[in-house]
């Protein structure tokens, strides 16, 4: 029995030491508080004395593993020590970009042999790219703009094989660009000191992305040596000793004068096949009519969310009597009007009209229906709609009886087992989202402070109307995607009231559009100061010019509004508004005031939120500042 005390003591000992996954977390845990004492910045709000990191802002764990860092703009600085990340080998995900670190990076970053997102942009990096970054082999995105790297592109970028995204604008780098070999879905080296020419491999890439080098060849200009290229001459009469004789008598062979005239009736009658054809399509355009009933059924499947006008194959007449509902006592099913419309068309009017898919949105497919020469209007075919008919139409009544200059007013809707239509005001200029990302100072009208400011205050009249009916009253999804203007810029509220109308199905949380105010967890049952969230984001799109959506910045785990509220006041001019905005030198002072404004809007307690009476009254303010410091 005295043999067995030894054994029976180290047994004891060993079970008295935490599990290894215990040791390992206690490690990641003492690196991330090595690496805040080293760096300093912002206070982080984390709770040291609780045995687990994996609840502190910025941190992420699996399997009792650290597995991602997200500090961007907490302004960090200094140089990253050594011994870091050498303790946090499981991590994937490392985002320290928009801060002001410098150096190079630590040699036992090759560590994280599993890393595969590197977000390092807008720091003061400088040196040469470390040859570390090449021995993890298991990156996939890796963003290193924005900083002071010179030196040439190193080869070593092969080592990368499963990288699809590398950033490495606004550096220093030097020499030619190598054919990496890479398979890559996004890139970008502008504003580098790089010459030569593009890769193959490289040349799909926008010109953009190579913007500000000295780089030539596709998609840039020819470079200076290639030159016009003279092909060879094959053996012909010309080429052989002798034969300049013969050109000078400028004769031709019967062959030749018989090519000629054979070639010139051919490309006539193509001509003529051509020009026929396209006079027969214009007329078949002008005289079919296009049912939209069935190309709203079409579009949804053959090409949902694609803005093209699709025709349908049968005649209007038949395909409209096809989806057209005959009830028990054998009358047709009809729209039903509002008294706030404009002009009264039946259900076949609609269904025979040419349609164009406007969008898909969260709830339901939104189409232009063009019943005349005069006469446009939009139609949302909503989708997961359950309730019985009656409730249907207590609530589409309450929305038709809103009446406000900032809505998108509802003319009339049709309801059916099947469908569930709903007529609006079509909107000229489309959505604010389309014209700040997509179609920038469309209708000649440039984005200024001021047309943004005026879009601002009408939607923030439209929503403090809606929030006025009634104190449980509210929009539920505001957007930018969801305020259409008109030809002069006015803002129109649209989409309000349909929360109530559709299933749980169709408005599944989803934070990663960015608008959600965090306290939400049903999208059926949003708040007025959740309402308030959402159009702070919406004012904060308008002086960045970013969308909330976009995808680098929520795999980063940072929507536009927590980016916005970590960046200092005194960098709003350089990082924060729209460089567009900028350039105009024009109101800088009250886009500080609406900025701050935005930030208000977007604090996480709903408490510390203003009301949309308040928010309005404000824009009124400072716009009106702006018009007298003109005056």
């Amino acid at each position: 029995m005295a043999s067995l005390s030894p054994l029976l003591l180290l047994s004891i000992l060993l079970l008295s030491l935490p599990p290894p996954s215990l040791q390992d977390l206690s490690a990641d845990k003492s690196a991330l508080l090595s690496l805040r004492s080293a760096l300093g910045g912002r206070t982080f709000l984390w709770d040291t004395k609780h045995p687990t990191p994996c609840n502190w802002t910025g941190v992420s764990c699996d399997a009792g593993r650290v597995t991602a860092l997200r500090l961007p703009g907490v302004a960090l600085s200094g140089q990253i020590p050594e011994g870091i990340f050498g303790n946090l080998t499981q991590l994937r995900t490392l985002s320290l970009r928009l801060n002001a670190l410098t150096g190079t990076l630590p040699l036992d970053l090759g560590s994280c042999s599993d890393l595969r997102r590197l977000y390092l942009q807008g720091n003061k990096f400088s040196g040469e790219i470390p040859e570390v970054l090449f021995s993890l082999s298991n990156l996939v995105r890796l963003d290193l703009g924005g900083n002071g790297f010179s030196g040439e592109i190193s080869s070593g970028f092969k080592n990368l094989t499963r990288l699809k995204t590398l950033y490495l604008e606004n550096n220093k780098l030097s020499g030619p660009l190598l054919d990496m070999g890479l398979d890559l879905d996004q890139f970008n080296v502008s504003n580098n000191l790089l010459n030569g020419s593009v890769p193959k491999s490289l040349q799909r890439f926008e010109a953009g992305s190579f913007a500000g080098t000295s780089l030539c060849g596709k998609p840039l200009d020819v470079c200076p040596n290639e030159g016009t290229v003279v092909p060879s001459q094959p053996i012909s009469v010309g080429n052989i000793p002798g034969s300049d004789e013969k050109r000078e008598k400028g004769k031709l062979s019967g062959g030749v004068i018989a090519g000629i005239v054979i070639g010139c009736v051919v490309v006539f009658f193509v001509v003529v096949m051509v020009l026929m054809a396209l006079f027969g399509k214009k007329g078949s355009e002008r005289t079919r009519d296009v049912d939209v009933g069935r190309t709203i059924k079409q579009l949804d499947v053959e090409a949902p969310g694609e803005k093209a006008a699709v025709e349908a194959t049968e005649s209007g007449y038949e395909a409209a009597a096809a989806v057209t509902e005959v009830n028990s006592s054998g009358t047709t099913r009809k729209l039903v009007f509002f008294g706030n419309a404009t002009k009264v068309f039946e259900l076949e009017d609609l269904l025979r009209a040419s349609a164009e898919v406007l969008g898909k949105g969260t709830f339901g497919t939104a189409y232009k229906a063009v019943l005349d020469a005069v006469t446009l209007v939009a139609v949302k075919r909503l989708k997961d709609v359950t309730m019985a008919d009656r409730e249907f139409k207590e609530k589409i009544e309450v929305v038709g009886a809103m009446d406000h200059e900032n809505l998108v007013p509802l003319r009339a809707y049709y309801y059916s087992g099947d469908e569930k239509l709903l007529v609006y005001d079509f909107m000229p200029m489309g959505s604010l989202s389309a014209l700040l990302h997509g179609n920038k100072g469309a209708g000649g009208s440039p984005l200024d402070w001021e047309v943004r400011s005026r879009i601002a205050l009408g939607a923030a009249r439209g929503l403090d109307y809606l929030h006025s009916q009634d104190p449980l009253n509210s929009h539920g999804n505001v957007k930018s995607s969801n305020i259409l203007l008109t030809n002069s810029h006015d803002a129109r509220v649209s989409d309000f009231g349909l929360a109530q109308l559709v299933g749980s199905s169709a408005t599944t949380p989803n934070r990663a559009t960015g608008y959600r105010a965090p306290e939400v967890t049903d999208p059926r049952r949003v708040s007025q100061k959740a309402d308030v969230y959402s159009f702070g984001v919406v004012l904060l799109e308008l002086l960045t010019g970013k969308a909330p959506s976009n995808s680098v910045m929520n795999e980063e785990g940072m929507d536009l509004a927590r980016w916005v509220h970590s960046v200092g006041r005194e960098a709003w001019r350089s990082e924060v508004f729209d460089s567009e905005l900028m350039s105009l030198e024009t109101g800088e002072g009250e886009m500080e005031e609406m900025l701050q404004l935005g930030i208000e809007c977007t604090e996480q307690h709903p408490d510390k939120r203003p009301v949309m009476v308040e928010v309005v009254r404000r824009i009124q303010e400072l716009r009106q500042s702006g018009s007298d410091q003109v005056g």
